[in-house]
């Protein structure tokens, strides 16, 4: 993953990919987790995405990464939050109330600074890598958590070689081969979504799906 070209995207407000509303697949399926309220919440390169003041206003914890300083500051600006703002392991780290926002890489995340965490949110993180960096994404995860967590995956699927990433197109047969070592995947959504976003079809894409996965832990 380029860190500069997230930079740079941020820098230059170029985030047609930050969604303005909740995202409706997270508000149908979280549920289907069924993890208790109070439960904290992992959200891996959150951006300033609203899903995370949803999942606080359920009743949930949340630990989001990102790594752009201008989203960290604009999330907590924008929805009038009072951080407190220290530094752990050379990351920021942003608190207010349930909510954690680590500033920096996610690769440079340890163990303990995710200990609490019992679910994963990733709407954003998979696809947002290039194929080089996505067995090496999922890696960090297992190192980060050593027992499988629920984790709710939102992906997309296009012909690759009609649009340069991100976001990238990650197959089914990918998520299946990064995730069923530890996961019991189950595919509970797989909707076609060319038509509602022209920007991509200004692209020259002609097809494009997203996927909803819930990912269970496998039983030991």
């Amino acid at each position: 993953m380029d860190k500069q070209f997230w930079h740079d995207r941020w820098a230059q407000n170029q985030i047609g990919f930050h969604q303005q509303e909740v995202n409706s697949y997270l508000q149908q399926y979280w549920p289907r987790l069924q993890f208790a309220h109070g439960s904290s919440v992992f959200v891996p390169l959150c951006g300033k995405s609203r899903d995370m003041l949803w999942l606080l206003e359920q009743g949930y914890k949340v630990l989001g990464v990102e790594i752009s300083p201008i989203a960290v500051a604009d999330f907590f600006k924008e929805n009038q939050l009072q951080p407190e703002v220290t530094v752990a392991n050379g990351l920021e780290r942003w608190s207010c109330d349930e909510l954690v926002i680590f500033c920096g890489d996610l690769f440079s995340l340890t163990a303990d600074d995710v200990a609490n965490c019992c679910a994963i949110y990733d709407r954003a993180a998979l696809i947002a890598m290039p194929p080089a960096m996505r067995p090496i994404y999922v890696e960090t995860l297992q190192t980060l958590f050593p027992a499988p967590l629920p984790t709710l995956l939102v992906t997309m699927t296009y012909p690759q070689q009609e649009m340069d990433g991100p976001p990238f197109s990650v197959q089914e047969a990918e998520v299946q081969r990064h995730y069923a070592d530890r996961y019991r995947i189950k595919t509970i959504l797989n909707r076609d979504i060319l038509a509602d976003n022209p920007r991509f079809q200004n692209r020259g894409v002609t097809a494009m799906s997203e996927q909803v996965y819930l990912l269970q832990p496998q039983p030991r």
